[in-house]
């Protein structure tokens, strides 16, 4: 019998100095079982973008240039592209750059509205821009939903970064929520989907965020623009 115990005793023995040098050559993190539950549940993207929606509105309309001075500065060839050493110094200087090497410019404009098309949830309408007579078109997005890979306005905040999510995955899901919140915004002010209709032939003024994405791109098709408003109304 006490060899038995004893026996027991050195294997509990032998278990513990295990235990701590495991501990000591690879560390250990003590997980509450309030963060594991929360790590369990995942990434939440209607309470993320819940708390930065308003800084994020906040960002783009107070840090918004004239699109028209944006238009002007690019010069397209006759097939509508240009170079991107001739855009970088643009984006420098009326945008941002992301660590993507996109080019995200935080806009605002008046103008007339030439057309809108919402055959499809991914509605738009055509913009002439006032104090611009390019060629560059513009188009607006009016929903009903935002196309899935469209970020421009996550990355115009300017304050949301990759670094901040877990995977590429919540990122993704931010900018998602984020475009809902977009068309959300359109709705309440009855400019959303077929609802746009009625700005047909008007003048409006929109803010907003549009993107090029210069990565690995010598030339960029900058013969039309997608904007993503924040604000969109009729004058």
């Amino acid at each position: 019998m006490n060899r038995r115990l004893t026996s027991s005793r050195a294997i509990g023995i032998v278990a513990v100095l295990a235990f701590v040098v495991a501990a000591v050559l690879f560390g250990f993190t003590a997980v509450s079982t309030e963060d594991d539950a929360a790590s369990q549940q995942g990434f939440d993207p209607v309470a993320y973008v819940d708390g930065v929606w308003d800084d994020l509105k906040t960002a783009i309309t107070d840090n918004a240039v004239p699109l028209a001075d944006v238009l002007n500065r690019i010069q397209p060839d006759s097939q509508g592209k240009a170079r991107t050493e001739d855009l970088t110094p643009v984006a420098q200087e009326l945008g941002l750059i992301t660590t993507g090497e996109a080019h995200v410019y935080r806009v605002k404009a008046t103008g007339t509205v030439t057309d809108v098309a919402t055959d499809s949830s991914k509605g738009s309408l055509g913009l002439t821009v006032d104090g611009y007579d390019g060629p560059i078109k513009v188009r607006v997005y009016v929903g009903t939903r935002i196309p899935s890979d469209e970020s421009s306005i996550r990355d115009a905040a300017g304050f949301i970064e990759f670094g901040d999510f877990k995977e590429q995955t919540e990122y993704g899901k931010a900018a998602s929520e984020i475009n809902k919140r977009v068309v959300a915004g359109l709705e309440a002010a009855g400019v959303a989907g077929k609802q746009a209709q009625s700005l047909l032939g008007k003048q409006v003024t929109v803010e907003g965020a549009f993107t090029m994405r210069t990565f690995n791109q010598p030339e960029i098709d900058v013969s039309e623009i997608d904007l993503v408003p924040v604000e969109l109304a009729a004058q």
